[in-house]
């Protein structure tokens, strides 16, 4: 009876999170994304990346180093 009241399908996944005293009903993927941008805070700057292409720069950087160390 909750699901349908709620909409939810079968296999559909849920997370419940505390605040004030209250339960929220949230989407898992959603959470987990929430926490991981809470991770990452500040990471940008301490490795000053600025541009889209300084990311793009540092990822190349890696993935050659990952195959300089498989070769």
């Amino acid at each position: 009876m909750i699901r349908r009241l709620l909409k939810l399908g079968d296999g559909d996944k849920v997370a419940f999170i505390e605040q004030d005293g209250k339960f929220l009903l949230v989407n898992p993927v959603s959470l987990a994304i929430d926490e991981a941008r809470k991770g990452f805070a500040g990471e940008a700057e301490r490795l000053e990346l600025k541009l889209e292409q300084d990311v793009a720069d540092m990822v190349n950087e890696i993935r050659k180093a990952r195959n300089n160390e498989c070769n």
